[in-house]
């Protein structure tokens, strides 16, 4: 875990006790280390699921799971022991930040709830996630990505017009949850230098895509209307859309000012549209946007996509191509960003993974740790617990700790 072991970025100094899984709690904790935290892992024996979702396994461990735990460190503690409970709360006690992203009450019937680590150490910054937060009628119930995304209605918008809905292609629910778990942990922390308090966050789920709803949550609450599939269009706009081209690939554009509604007719070759009274002003145009797309779409259909892109990029109209992920991920702005990190373990495994859109300086990249890897370092550097009593722990099914070269946890 040699970058996980570096100081760096400007979280360097603070120490993250992560008892999250899956995908909510691991993105947010993974932007946390990416940016110089310290965070500690704390997995049971055996592993979180997320290590074995097929198809892809290096070294034993999900492709899902390397994508989100970089720059962690991990520590294999059973929690069914009240030896490997203690541990715990000693670690919060050393830490800056505690993130779960369990059911409500699960930490809390464990012992590690918030007011017990919170009424050790007040400073620290307590973060639960989970599906519909810590009240109201349906905190207990379970959730995933897919659940809150149809909940919240964001899914009644995806998908073609008259089809039934689809869910987003990446897993939104589950992100956007992570992220606002980020922002409100980066907020406690800087209102700690001010008031020497932390604070308890609850992140629920569904409430972060609710707030996703944006735009279309207002227009709603402002009309009573009920928005269906957007397909490949805005509500809005009738020219910020996808259309496919003479060679039947995609391309979106956005001319959603008169110059660019203008360069676009100029470039499509149907100057007389800029002048048409249908389609006078962004007004017009969405009064009568079946028949614009009737035009356009016939125009766009005469010619290969590139010929479309290279006339719209040189109007400076904003445009790109549909990628599929093989071509976005190798295009070579994504590549001078790098938004594609190799990581490579202690065995030599190479690992490509999407990369830190926070561009703060060099980034690293520590491949993730196996099981419980960390273990004995950990506890001995942050609870001075000897060598006799690491062992009294394995003995007791406490703690393990992963041998070197090993595919799995192993007490030793």
């Amino acid at each position: 875990m040699s970058a996980a072991d570096t100081p760096r970025g400007p979280l360097q100094g603070i120490r993250v006790l992560d008892l999250t899984q899956f995908l909510s709690g691991p993105f947010g904790t993974q932007i946390l280390g990416d940016l110089g935290a310290e965070v500690i892992k704390i997995e049971a024996p055996g592993g979180e699921l997320s290590r074995t979702v097929p198809p892809n396994f290096v070294e034993g461990d999900s492709a899902y799971y390397l994508s989100v735990n970089r720059n962690k460190k991990n520590v294999c503690v059973d929690l069914k022991t009240p030896q490997g409970v203690e541990l715990v709360r000693e670690l919060a006690s050393k830490c800056d930040v505690f993130i779960e992203n369990n059911r409500p009450g699960v930490t809390a019937r464990l012992g590690l709830g918030e007011s017990e680590l919170r009424g050790r150490d007040p400073r620290l910054v307590y973060c639960s996630i989970s599906g519909f937060g810590q009240t109201g009628p349906d905190r207990d119930l379970p959730a995933y990505d897919l659940i809150v995304q149809a909940m919240s209605g964001g899914m009644s918008l995806t998908g073609e017009i008259g089809a039934p809905p689809v869910r987003a292609g990446i897993p939104i629910g589950d992100l956007t949850a992570g992220l606002y778990a980020v922002i409100g942990i980066l907020g406690a922390l800087h209102e700690r230098q001010r008031t020497g308090q932390g604070r308890f966050i609850d992140i629920a789920m569904l409430d972060a895509q609710v707030a996703m709803l944006c735009y279309q949550g207002a227009y709603y609450l402002q009309s009573g209307k009920v928005p269906g599939p957007q397909g490949r269009g805005h509500d809005s706009i009738p020219t910020y859309r996808a259309f496919t081209c003479g060679d039947g690939v995609s391309l979106v554009v956005t001319a959603n000012t008169e110059r660019m509604w203008a360069d676009l007719c100029r470039v499509l070759e149907v100057p007389e549209l800029a002048s048409d009274p249908r389609f006078k002003d962004a007004h017009a145009r969405l009064a009568h946007r079946e028949a614009l797309w009737e035009t356009i779409e016939a125009r766009f259909a005469s010619a290969p996509a590139l010929t479309w892109l290279e006339g719209l990029r040189k109007a400076s109209i904003p445009c790109g191509l549909v990628n599929s992920l093989d071509k976005a991920l190798a295009a070579e702005q994504v590549a001078h960003r790098d938004m594609v990190l190799e990581m490579t373990s202690a065995a030599g495994s190479i690992v490509r993974v999407p990369g830190d859109p926070l561009k703060l300086g060099p980034a690293a990249a520590g491949y993730p740790a196996h099981l419980g890897e960390d273990t004995d370092a950990v506890l001995a550097g942050l609870l001075g617990t000897s060598p006799q009593q690491l062992r009294v722990l394995k003995n007791q099914g406490a703690i393990i700790q992963h041998e070197p070269g090993a595919g799995s946890c192993a007490a030793r």
